[in-house]
């Protein structure tokens, strides 16, 4: 397969994933911001890692010849971070696990960590369904493992010295995207109702368009800060973003991430022009201009955050 085939093809795949996560613009950004921040030695490990990702030598291919060899080690840790968005492709190779089509945890299956080997998708890995309400409704328990567990696993197992250097290579690539999702909102927080009583499946069941259009709230702020999935693309809105506050990137607890994402969703997702229920609701330009900025913000905060993590706990 020619350079420029591979090109399209995977940007094709990050484009249909898009309503997943993070699109790859996203995921690619807070890469870009972690790559800055870390310090040689950490770059150095994660550069080698990757060598051992299945997907290096297509990712390889995607860069041009041009690229000088520093440059080129961004990129690859970029387009790494994309990587469990990448394996959701139906030809790649990997199965959906676990129940409620893949979207939910279902067996012994959904939380071993075996390294490449492992070609389940584990889409469940890419979100925390913490509930809440505003009608009284019961609250589920939420779904394990999640996110955050996989994120606290990944971190330990790379902070290892007795562990392969083929698992941390899969758990570092998990870690690099799982810490951009957690910082989606809309990637911790599930809505409950007495119509929703398993909740809206973070925001993927709220309509934001009449039907036959099938937009809905998760996927608009997965794509708030556009679809242009290209490392360049990513690469240069990454440069405008404003750093993150010091203090608040020496956060390194998950469970601390978690929580403010999910009151961050509280404030700022389910609120006017969404409303109760399904909608459909009309997304409204000052709605629109304040999740450009919380999604810059988040962004910004995430890179920082996965930086000082990889800093302290890579082995």
């Amino acid at each position: 397969m020619g350079r420029h085939a591979v090109a399209g093809l995977i940007i094709v795949l990050f484009t249909a994933s898009s309503a997943l996560a993070w699109n790859s613009k996203g995921h690619m950004m807070v890469a870009y911001v972690a790559y800055q921040r870390l310090t040689p030695a950490a770059r150095a490990r994660v550069d080698d890692l990757l060598l051992r990702n299945p997907s290096y030598t297509k990712w390889e291919m995607t860069i041009p010849a041009t690229i000088s060899g520093a440059e080129k080690k961004l990129r690859i840790f970029m387009l790494a971070a994309t990587w469990p968005d990448e394996i959701k492709a139906a030809h790649s190779g990997y199965a959906d696990d676990g129940s409620d089509d893949g979207s939910r945890p279902n067996g012994a299956s959904s939380a071993q960590n075996t390294g490449y080997s492992d070609h389940l998708r584990h889409r469940y890995w890419h979100f925390v369904a913490m509930p809440f309400t505003s009608d009284g409704s019961p609250l589920p328990p939420i779904p394990t493992p999640n996110a955050q567990d996989r994120i606290h696993l990944f971190r330990t197992v790379l902070a290892s010295i007795t562990e392969s250097d083929d698992l941390k290579s899969y758990d570092l690539t998990w870690l690099l995207h799982l810490v951009g999702d957690v910082h989606q909102p809309l990637h911790v927080a599930t809505r409950v109702s007495g119509t929703e009583p398993d909740g809206d499946h973070n925001g993927s069941r709220v309509a934001i368009c009449p039907a036959p259009c099938k937009d809905d709230l998760r996927a608009f702020w997965n794509t708030v800060l556009g679809t242009q999935a290209t490392v360049t693309a990513a690469e240069n809105l990454a440069k405008t973003l404003k750093a993150a506050p010091t203090g608040d990137g020496a956060v390194l607890d998950e469970a601390i991430w978690v929580r403010d994402s999910f009151e961050l969703a509280q404030s700022t997702v389910y609120k006017p022009p969404v409303g109760a229920g399904r909608g459909p609701f009309t997304i409204t330009a000052a709605y629109r201009a304040s999740a450009k900025s919380v999604a810059r913000r988040q962004i910004a905060l995430a890179g920082a955050r996965l930086a000082n993590v990889l800093n302290a706990d890579l082995k």
